[in-house]
């Protein structure tokens, strides 16, 4: 078999060839059936986020793969990163090279993916979570999730008929593009990564700048937009979604938080699902599992990875070293470590385009993760 190239250039200069080649590549497999799969988002993404670029791979000078990424320093990261729900190799189903062949031939000294789709024996798995739709569209699914799990929808519908009596009639509108309504969301959003000693991910600007940009998209079937929960003239939640053939991805979900007795942000959900499906729309993602409710939701999931590849040498052997240490104390304590701080360093090393910046997230991280341990080491134990 002929070795592996790529070449890398920019989104823009992809020519309409290689469009059809990527498009067909999406058709040939289910697994990339995702808006963020699409080279509409690649092209805007790719246009907004800072040294954005597409790897081509290729064998035998045949095009084999396309891989949206951007740079930070030395690193490498999904196109998007820390905002990408999804990412890969874009290939014909069984033909695109691995993450471990992806990541020799691009030479960054990291390559760090959090939802990896494709082959790789690296990292861990993770689950994604899904309402999909059968026959009896959304009343068939409320149907059966309320027969299920009775006590949760029960309640919700009494949430719906308090906030009602509390604040008026409730009405939903789907398919918003005011940049507005999206500031609204964003405010939301560095509101609760302020309470929840999270990195902000819109301080760095060109995050927030994809979102706008996003939302104004609206070709072949892809486009962003955002759906909103009214009580009498009150915005009580709004939620932001990348849409895709029959493909709705809840993305930024934000509600009021003095109106969080009231479950705003998931009558939103349910509404926009019961509307989204009237227009085709059949898998409705929620992202990564862990919020409570979700479990109430999903009856679908998918299984994607989360790895970084090290550039072979003295950095990857310290790595492993350090965390068979800590693994030696007992309970797997290095790769629970290594996880979590992997996870926060993505995120600000994907945010942050500049070492200062880097740094100085990084600073605020440490803080936020050890006033936590404090925490829990000073909790008191139950008698």
């Amino acid at each position: 078999m002929a070795g592996l190239k790529v070449d890398i250039v920019a989104m823009d200069a992809l020519g309409d060839a290689d469009q059809a080649t990527w498009r067909a590549m999406l058709a040939s497999d289910p697994a990339l059936n995702s808006p963020y799969f699409r080279p509409e988002f690649a092209r805007v993404a790719g246009r907004v986020s800072p040294r954005a670029a597409v790897a081509v791979f290729s064998r035998g000078g045949e095009t084999v793969g396309f891989f949206p990424h951007q740079r930070r320093g030395g690193a490498m990261q999904p196109l998007a990163a820390p905002m990408n729900d999804y990412h890969g190799v874009i290939a014909f189903s069984g033909q695109g090279p691995s993450l471990e062949e992806a990541a020799r031939v691009l030479g960054a000294t990291r390559l760090n993916v959090t939802a990896w789709v494709g082959p790789t024996a690296h990292g861990e798995d993770r689950r994604t979570v899904q309402v999909e739709l059968g026959e009896g569209g959304y009343e068939g699914w409320y149907a059966e999730r309320r027969t299920t799990h009775g006590k949760f929808f029960k309640d919700k519908e009494r949430a719906r008929r308090s906030m009602e009596a509390e604040l008026g009639p409730l009405r939903v509108e789907r398919g918003l593009r005011d940049p507005a309504l999206l500031d609204w969301l964003i405010e939301l959003k560095r509101d609760q990564y302020r309470r929840t000693a999270r990195h902000d991910i819109f301080a760095c600007g060109w995050t927030a700048d994809l979102l706008h940009a996003l939302l104004r998209t609206d070709e072949d079937g892809f486009g962003a937009s955002m759906a909103g929960l009214w009580a009498g003239d009150r915005l009580t939640a709004i939620e932001y979604s990348l849409h895709a053939g029959d493909q709705y991805h809840f993305w930024f979900p934000g509600y009021e938080p003095s109106l969080a007795r009231c479950s705003p942000g998931i009558l939103l959900s349910m509404d926009t699902m019961r509307l989204a499906s009237e227009l085709g729309y059949r898998t409705f993602d929620f992202g990564f599992e862990g919020e409570h409710y979700k479990k109430y939701f999903c009856n679908g999931a998918r299984v994607v990875r989360e790895a970084m590849v090290l550039k072979p040498g003295l950095g990857a052997a310290v790595s492993q070293a350090a965390v068979g240490a800590l693994n030696l104390a007992g309970a797997e304590r290095g790769d629970r470590l290594r996880a979590s701080a992997r996870r926060r360093w993505a995120a600000i090393e994907a945010c942050e385009t500049t070492p200062t910046s880097r740094l100085r997230g990084a600073v605020q991280a440490a803080g936020a993760a050890l006033a936590k341990m404090r925490r829990t080491s000073t909790r008191p134990v139950p008698a």
